[in-house]
């Protein structure tokens, strides 16, 4: 299976809301509880771009399998070094490598934008996705207890991050 790592497009759109609404109807990926419109989707997605932040898919065969982006992680000034990611494949190409090719990806942009931390808040119950980002050279470094209710349960948010560089800015 060829998997290409590309830029997002427009025409992306629609394979990228259905991984993110199955996400939110299915999973505790995201904390969301209503399914997204492919024009707010499209709107987030743009968003990022405009501020210089990626947004990039992966593909097999032209199809969109998995897509992944950063973004600022808070408003004030101080936080301009780090950025919060997230990566989402569809659900019938999971643990086939996509992840493992979006995530790096994310991560020499975020080098080659003098970036210096990268964040990710994950689900506690997945445990999945803090293994894999402990693969990728993250660290666990906080857990904060029930933070999301969904499901009909109450939810704890596991920050995981990465050090880009060691320089000070």
């Amino acid at each position: 299976m060829e998997i290409t790592i590309r830029n997002f497009e427009e025409k992306d759109i629609s394979s990228i809301t259905e991984i993110i609404n199955h996400n939110i109807l299915h999973s505790t990926s995201l904390y969301d509880y209503n399914i997204r419109t492919e024009k707010q989707q499209l709107d987030l997605l743009k968003e990022k771009t405009e501020k210089g932040f990626p947004v990039i898919v992966a593909e097999v065969n032209n199809m969109v399998v998995g897509f992944g982006y950063y973004g600022g992680f808070r408003s004030r000034e101080a936080y301009q070094y780090t950025v919060e990611h997230s990566v989402y494949v569809n659900k019938d190409y999971t643990n086939k490598g996509i992840g493992n090719l979006l995530l790096p990806e994310l991560i020499k942009r975020a080098k080659k934008q003098n970036l210096h931390t990268m964040i990710g808040v994950i689900d506690s119950e997945n445990v999945g996705s803090i293994k894999f980002h402990e693969k990728h050279g993250f660290k666990v470094v906080a857990t904060i207890p029930e933070t999301g209710f969904k499901f009909n349960r109450w939810l704890n948010s596991v920050f995981v991050q990465l050090i880009l560089d060691t320089e000070n800015k």
